[in-house]
């Protein structure tokens, strides 16, 4: 697909951009351009253009606004020693992005296109890729029904758009483990639902759980399903991992459709059997996180997503219980498959897999 390209003519300048890169957050600060490609039932995807970052514009009966038509996905770009910007795995998340449109009724983006589109974006906005460690240029690619209609049936038309975030650490500051809250309350997905697809709505369902999560101290909140015995399921924004049998297995729940297909979820599976490690993708319930604690055969818990990249868990709290885990060992197998996931991905770990793509 061609695109149009029309840059800015109030950029950010350089002092501004510099100062805003030295302490970059999370998806706090926006860079200059966007891309939109239109799609509508007679042309399909057309109108591929780079433009200046600004509002949107929608009409109040906009189908997005009333049918919650949305999905989108997350990647990043690193800025590599060779100079070059480069990220991690981005057909899987074109891939992904699909199979989400396709679950909430709404056409698909061919795969070469979304590569396309973020490589037309970071090219346009090169320079605000941090390069401080582990930092990156966050790209959240979306897309919207548009259709000023109030009946109920998929949108006639669509746009999808990429914009970009400089990204520090997602908890904020140094490395820590974080505690995560059990929510005994409310559900985040359920069988048939769209629970693997990443759309909003899921999103929107699990924050009054952050919420009570926050107020008990906890960063995180995890959820089961009530119907299969509390089988876990995954954190509010991440994929859980268990760590048994003296560090040689690894367990994460099973993709049983109320999970999402995490790309980091699945590149850390293949980086720990390398490492010789029995994955297993089975029900994990509470009631085994449990007995586990209590018996010493929990080694490790960690989380991960494209955000966080892996992140230890050290409590898990609830109403009426606290389930500390055993101490977060810096060799531990959580530390490892970062050391090599986070490596691939900033360049300082040789990719032998494939996984990088180069943008800039």
């Amino acid at each position: 697909m061609e695109f149009t390209r029309t840059l800015t003519t109030n950029p950010t300048s350089d002092e501004e951009r510099n100062k805003i890169l030295q302490d970059p957050g999370f998806g706090t600060y926006y860079t200059d351009h966007q891309v939109i490609i239109d799609w509508d039932i007679d042309k399909g995807w057309h109108d591929a253009r780079v433009v200046p970052y600004g509002p949107l514009t929608l009409d109040p009966a906009a189908a997005v606004l009333h049918y919650g038509q949305e999905v989108f996905e997350g990647l990043k770009a690193y800025r590599h020693k060779d100079g070059g910007a480069y990220t991690f795995r981005p057909e899987e998340n074109g891939r992904r992005l699909n199979r989400s449109a396709v679950r909430l009724g709404m056409p698909e983006l061919p795969v070469d296109v979304f590569l396309q589109a973020i490589k037309e974006l970071v090219s346009a906005d090169e320079a605000w890729i941090p390069d401080g460690d582990g930092e990156s240029l966050y790209l959240r690619p979306f897309m919207i029904a548009t259709e000023a209609f109030l009946g109920v049936r998929p949108s006639h038309r669509y746009e999808f758009r990429v914009i970009a975030s400089p990204a520090g650490n997602y908890f904020g500051g140094e490395l820590k483990p974080v505690q995560i809250w059990l929510s005994e309350t409310y559900a985040r997905a359920g069988h048939g639902g769209t629970g693997e697809a990443k759309c909003g709505g899921n999103y929107a369902a699990s924050l009054i759980a952050q919420l009570e999560a926050e107020a008990n101290g906890c960063q995180q909140v995890i959820f089961t399903d009530p119907t299969n015995d509390h089988a876990v399921q995954e954190l509010g924004g991440m994929n859980v991992f268990f760590v048994i049998d003296d560090g040689k297995t690894l367990v994460t729940p099973a993709l049983d459709g109320t999970i999402l297909h995490g790309v980091t979820r699945s590149s850390v599976l293949e980086l720990a059997q390398e490492k010789g490690l029995a994955v297993e993708q089975r029900t994990f319930t509470l009631d085994e996180w449990k007995r586990r604690v209590e018996d010493g055969s929990l080694d490790e818990v960690f989380a991960c997503g494209t955000a966080a990249v892996i992140t230890p868990i050290s409590e898990l709290r609830g109403r009426d219980m606290t389930l500390t885990m055993p101490e977060v060992k810096q060799d531990g197998v959580w530390a490892s498959i970062r050391h090599d996931l986070l490596g691939v991905q900033t360049g300082g770990v040789e990719d032998a897999h494939g996984w990088l793509h180069k943008l800039a």
